[in-house]
Parts: C-alpha cells; sequence; structure tokens
C-alpha cells in the first residue's frame, strides 16, 4: 500500500513550485569481456528479465509507469496547435518542385558579396565553403563539380590510411561520384543548373536510402534482408535539384546510442579533436560537414541524433518539426519521434537544404493537418538583428547539472557572447517533470525501434548486432503494453 503516485494535470502545474532533481544513473559500468558476458545475461529469458527489472525499479521507472495516475489521455502522435504567421517569413509550398523552395529560400537570404570570400592570395588554409561559394565559383568557372569531385575522392580514399582511421563513409562509389559530377559540370556548360544545389556534394546517413548504394544502418546484415530499389524521398528532392550524392555516411548502429561509437565499420572522429567522439548517432555526416568535405549532409534524429554530433562537432543541425519532412524511404518510417534533418555548416547553408526536402507524406498530411511551413527573410530589416530579438531560456539548476565544469564554462561563454555581442536576452525558466520526459522518450522509440526489427531479430538477426544496441534491445524487451500507453500519456 502506499505505492500510487498522482500527478497534477499539466494546465495546473504551479512552476514555482517545481524543484529540480538530480539523476543519479543506476548502471553498472562494464567494460571488455564482463560487458559481453552481461549482455549475454541480461538476454537470458528469467535471469536477465530479473536484472532488467531490478534496474528498471533502480532508475524509478517502474514508478513512473506502473505506480503513477497520469490524468492526461495518451497523445499517439505528436499534435501542433494552430499558430500565427510570424512577421517577416515567406509560406512555401512543401507539395511543390524542390527547385521552386529553394529558389524561394534563396531569396530569403542576405545579400552574396563574392569579394567577401574570394580575395586571391589572402584565403585562409581551412574555412567552410558555403553553398552560394561554391555555386559562385561554378558559375564564374574559377572550378567545376569535376574538379571538386576528383579532390573529394582523393581525400575519401586516404583516410583508409589515417592513424587512427576515419571511416567516414560506409558506402562509397568513386565512379558514381565521377558521374554526377561530370553531369552538373555540363549544365553549368550549357548554362542550365538546376538550381543553387546543383554541384554541391552531400552525404546521406546510412538509414536513409540512397540508390544505387545499400542501406545498412551501420549493421553488418540490414542490407541483405531489405533492399534498396530507388531514393528515399528527401533524397529524391535533393537529387532533383542537381546535389552530388556521395554516399552513405558512417552512424552508431541503428541510431540507437550518442556517441557515434560502431566496432562494425570503425568509429567516426571528431574533426576538431581525433581523440574525441563526434556524438551520435549522425557521426559521419556531422563529421564529413565539420570536415569541410561537404557543405552539408542528411541525418535522422528521434532524441538528439541530428543535434548532438552536430553540436560537440561545431556545426549546424535542425532537427524539424515531426511530419515536416517525409520518412518513406527509411529505416525509421514507421516511428513517431524520428525525422530526417539538415547538417551544415552555416544556417543559411541548413536553410536551402531544408527548402529543399520539405514535403510531409500523404497521411502525416491527413492525421497532423501541419500548417504551411515557412522561412525567415534573412534580408529584411525586420530581421536585420534576428539574433538580438532572441530570447534564451536557461534552467539554471539543470544547466549547471555537468560532470565537467569545462563544459559549464564554455556554455557561460557561449551565453555571454550572445548577450554582449548581439543583444540576446537571457531569462530565468523551469522545465518541470524532466525525469518523466525522458522515461516517456525511452519507451516510445525504443518499442518503435523494436517493432520494426522483431522479424529479423526472430531470424537470428539480433545476434549479429553489437553488444551496446543488444542491451538496449534487452531494456526495449522490457516494456509492456500498458508502459507504452503510460509514456504516450506523458507525452
Amino acid at each position: 500500500m502506499g505505492k500510487k503516485r498522482v500527478m497534477v494535470p499539466a494546465e495546473k502545474l504551479d512552476l514555482s513550485t517545481v524543484k529540480y532533481e538530480h539523476e543519479d544513473v543506476q548502471a553498472p559500468h562494464l567494460t571488455g569481456l564482463i560487458f559481453k558476458l552481461f549482455v549475454r545475461i541480461v538476454e537470458t529469458p528469467v535471469i536477465g528479465s530479473l536484472i532488467i527489472s531490478s534496474l528498471k525499479k533502480q532508475n524509478k521507472v517502474v514508478e513512473m509507469l506502473q505506480n503513477t495516475d497520469i490524468p492526461e489521455a495518451p497523445m499517439f502522435k505528436p499534435e501542433f496547435p494552430p499558430q500565427e504567421a510570424e512577421p517577416s517569413c515567406v509560406i512555401v509550398d512543401d507539395q511543390g518542385k524542390p527547385e521552386d523552395r529553394v529558389e524561394s529560400a534563396l531569396k530569403c537570404l542576405p545579400h552574396y558579396d563574392p569579394a567577401s570570400c574570394w580575395s586571391g592570395d589572402s584565403l585562409p588554409s581551412f574555412r567552410y565553403w558555403k553553398i552560394r561559394d561554391y555555386a559562385h565559383a561554378y558559375r564564374s568557372k574559377l572550378v567545376t563539380p569535376s574538379m571538386v569531385a576528383e579532390q573529394f575522392i582523393s581525400v575519401i580514399e586516404g583516410c583508409n590510411y589515417h592513424k587512427p582511421p576515419t571511416p567516414l563513409l560506409v558506402s562509397f562509389d568513386p565512379e558514381d561520384i565521377r558521374k554526377q559530377a561530370a553531369d552538373s559540370t555540363q549544365r553549368f556548360e550549357e548554362g542550365n543548373p538546376l538550381s543553387i544545389l546543383d554541384g554541391i556534394f552531400m552525404a546521406i546517413k546510412d538509414d536513409i536510402d540512397c540508390y544505387p548504394h545499400p542501406t545498412k544502418g551501420a549493421t553488418t546484415w540490414m542490407h541483405k534482408v531489405r533492399t534498396v530499389e530507388k531514393d528515399g524521398v528527401c533524397v529524391a528532392n535533393l537529387r532533383s535539384c542537381g546535389v552530388v550524392l556521395i554516399g552513405k555516411a558512417n552512424m552508431h548502429e541503428l541510431g540507437m546510442g550518442t556517441t557515434g561509437n560502431n566496432p562494425n565499420y570503425g568509429t567516426t572522429r571528431n574533426p576538431h579533436a581525433p581523440e574525441r567522439y563526434t556524438g551520435g548517432s549522425s557521426s559521419g555526416p556531422a563529421a564529413l560537414v565539420a570536415s569541410g568535405l561537404c557543405s552539408a549532409a542528411l541525418g535522422t534524429d528521434g532524441g538528439g541524433s541530428v543535434r548532438i554530433p552536430s553540436s560537440l562537432c561545431g556545426v549546424v543541425g535542425l532537427k524539424t518539426t515531426y511530419g515536416r519532412t517525409s520518412m518513406e524511404g527509411s529505416l525509421c518510417g514507421s516511428g513517431t519521434v524520428e525525422i530526417i534533418g539538415p547538417i551544415a555548416s552555416t544556417v543559411e547553408d541548413a536553410m536551402l537544404v531544408y527548402a529543399a526536402i520539405l514535403g510531409s507524406s500523404r497521411e502525416d498530411r491527413i492525421s497532423l493537418k501541419p500548417s504551411p511551413p515557412c522561412l525567415p527573410v534573412l534580408s529584411s530589416l525586420e530581421n536585420a538583428n534576428i539574433l538580438g530579438s532572441l530570447r534564451l531560456g536557461k534552467y539554471t539548476e539543470w544547466f549547471n547539472d555537468v560532470h565537467s565544469t569545462d563544459i559549464l564554462d564554455v556554455c557561460e561563454n557561449v551565453l555571454s557572447l550572445l548577450s554582449k555581442s548581439h543583444g540576446c536576452e537571457t531569462i530565468e525558466i523551469v522545465i518541470p517533470e524532466l525525469h518523466e520526459m525522458r522515461t516517456a522518450h525511452v519507451v516510445s522509440i525504443g518499442s518503435e525501434t523494436l517493432r520494426s526489427l522483431n522479424p529479423d531479430i526472430e531470424d537470428g538477426k539480433g545476434a549479429k548486432l553489437t553488444y551496446d544496441t543488444r542491451t538496449s534491445m534487452a531494456l526495449f524487451r522490457s516494456f509492456t503494453a500498458s508502459d507504452y500507453v503510460a509514456a504516450q500519456c506523458l507525452r
């Protein structure tokens, strides 16, 4: 008796009463042979179930999902209330031609001055070349996509000899890249580029279809049970704009991790510090952009998989609103948290790629009824000081709860820079029910992942997954139908 916990309805929650609770995750720290033995044990029917159950109780997962009265009804898909039109924005047709949307996005950008980027011998040894830099170079005949292709191929092939190795791509076809680049070069010679993205080199995360490459999800077997016959919808949009697709980028196996560590193909290194992780799961896309090898890439994000590696690698990552981009032609197309989003070296490049890949699926248009997508007019007077208009919410107790004070210092410096240099206002906020949010997320994404993989796991493929993925799968198998519904009530 006395186990029942009652949550306050969201609309009645008094934020002034919310107290931050440090979450001390209870889990064994294991490596090597002991870790492998542990995984085999937790996969056993009886002992494994007892271990997982004990860990869930220690981390208050059972209390949250089974002993709590949650007053809200379940929300099985994200819902978005109608929003007022934002000022200085342009509405785009997400069911129209990708080239037209990209052109609309291009018109939203500030004036491009080639002189600010092309100044002869004074060029720095390294810089991020933006999409408009490449477009100017192609149109001015300073360089051709074919010339860029040869340089790119040479660098990627040289990665095999790096110490430590740099496995950026898991599928790479030099001849296919040369053909795409040659076609783009010919279009420029004829004066008929398809869009500002024509000849721009982009990588595709290995859980999104990009024909003729196989989609493995960075496993050793997925491509054997699932064939790729055409591009995913987002990739097809990019191809219609003339993008040169360089191959399938490395990732954390099946997206089930935030480090990017992958024993199957090697772990992608952070270009800024090779001894450090890129973050994950979109490790390859973020590293390729951060290294300057391509202007942009596509990743997937269900719980930070675009945003985390982008942050750790110092580039721009966007988790788009759920349903804004079609998931058709990806390994995570049947979930309710995953999106496909751009990773780029600058905000303006992320905006151009976002415009290209926009397009809700028919099912999402019916069920979600999304408002028309819009793009900010960065060239307008109202947006001249767009950073200065931002209000940054800071939950100080959560913000300060980090393992390393070095991280805290860097983050504080960023806030200070935004405030002093751009006039951003930082305000104190409170985020209630953080533990509940995390629990709802892991149950939702875990149950959806398990459902999609179950047929292959039952067919013996589960034993071919890496040990950290198998640990996650053991946890996911412990969730019940009532756990899933409870998670949707929290959502």
